[in-house]
């Protein structure tokens, strides 16, 4: 496969200056009065015709100014970007329409921006109105859009327009899942094709379904460059040395309860490494670890599942379970629960609680909502739909 993109050593200084006068004093007597910011720094890779190239890394990585750099909305402070054809970009919400004009005239406002030209963009506009499913609303102004509206009309002009590089930047994280999917469809469709796509996503999921191979990055430089399942897991690494330093915060912000009983550590682990994404289907531990300041003789400790919108998923106790555990003044505890998360792609939270009874309503020892996040992805066995997996067993028999 042809090299389509090349990227060598790109690097994006900002100026920051701490006061307007600052600039002018800059300008005029040549001092310098300003403190650099690096988004990027000595970036390089290629990209091949029918690749797919995801990046990820954590918030304020320099992603999004690495797309902008190749798209040519930002100049690099040094470095240069080679490209063969166009490139499509879905980079900001909204960037490169007039929220004044209808979706049709829109279609051909952003499709001059994007290089095609009328005649290009006449003989595919059924296709994009058809794709962007947006018929009905297409005589209005985008200003009575949605975002996911105005997500699906800027990816619809796009993935049809005669570009040989496509960049999507989190477009596919706004808007339904249906949407979401075709979209994923039509990329795989344009891969075929020998078209390249650089995939900017939080979703690990699409990028291990898209990405050929993905790029890390961290505070502006590439950290891993390789097939997806290794970055991610070094992305996943990074994840949890993140939850690590906000744990303290959540405990001290996020909780109540006497301390009689003090919850001191949460972590979630997969085999023995801890983490804040798995797959679905993977057996996980949820480890607590406690200090007592009294002697118990009927203390409960309990796990409580919640989704992205604060549902109750699955949540138990160690009363509940028929476990009653003594604790001594002055130890220290550790808890493990072992579960097998059998449950919906998607974001969860793990609340921890500790009370003398099978309920915390009379009193609670200490009680931490929200104390973890973590991600579910998909995982090796075959989909499904829903909540959770209950792996049922299938029989047909012939009834004659």
């Amino acid at each position: 496969m042809s090299v389509v993109l090349s990227v060598k050593n790109i690097s994006k200084e900002f100026k920051v200056y701490e006061r307007e006068s600052d600039r002018l004093k800059e300008i005029f007597f040549g001092k310098k009065s300003h403190k650099s910011f690096f988004a990027n720094r000595d970036i390089g890779f290629d990209l091949r015709s029918g690749e797919s190239l995801g990046i990820i890394g954590l918030n304020g990585a320099g992603k999004s100014t690495l797309l902008k750099i190749i798209s040519g909305v930002l100049t690099p402070s040094s470095g240069t970007v080679e490209k063969t054809g166009k490139i499509a970009a879905i980079l900001e919400l909204g960037a490169g329409f007039n929220y004044d004009l209808n979706g049709i005239e829109n279609i051909y406002f952003n499709g001059y921006l994007l290089g095609m030209d009328r005649a290009y963009i006449d003989a595919n506009l059924q296709n994009i109105i058809e794709f962007s499913e947006l018929k009905d609303f297409i005589n209005l102004p985008i200003s009575t859009y949605s975002s996911g509206m105005v997500v699906r009309l800027a990816f619809s002009i796009a993935i049809f327009s005669d570009a040989s590089i496509f960049i999507i930047d989190e477009a596919l994280s706004v808007g339904d899942a249906h949407f979401s999917q075709k979209c994923v469809k039509k990329l795989k469709e344009i891969k075929q094709l020998g078209k390249s796509v650089i995939f900017v996503s939080h979703d690990l999921n699409a990028l291990k379904l898209l990405c050929d191979r993905i790029i890390l990055l961290k505070t502006g430089r590439i950290v891993q460059d390789g097939n997806p399942s290794d970055v991610l897991d070094t992305y996943n690494y990074l994840i949890s040395e993140i939850s690590k330093e906000d744990e303290e915060i959540k405990i001290s912000e996020n909780n109540y309860g006497t301390k009689e009983v003090e919850i001191l550590e949460i972590s979630m682990q997969k085999d023995s490494v801890q983490t804040a994404t798995v797959s679905c289907g993977d057996e996980v531990k949820f480890s607590v670890k406690l200090l007592s300041d009294l002697d118990s003789d009927n203390a409960s400790i309990g796990i409580l599942i919640k989704d992205k919108f604060g549902q109750d998923v699955y949540g138990t106790n160690t009363g509940l379970l028929g476990a009653k555990y003594a604790f001594k003044k002055g130890e220290i505890y550790n808890v493990d629960f072992k579960v097998r998360l059998n449950i919906g792609v998607g974001l969860y939270t793990l609340t921890v609680a500790v009370h003398p009874d099978e309920t915390h309503i009379n009193e609670c020892y200490h009680w931490i909502d929200n104390a973890l996040n973590f991600e579910v992805i998909s995982g090796e066995k075959k989909e499904f739909v829903g909540l959770c997996r209950l792996e049922p067993i299938v029989e047909i028999k012939n009834e004659r």
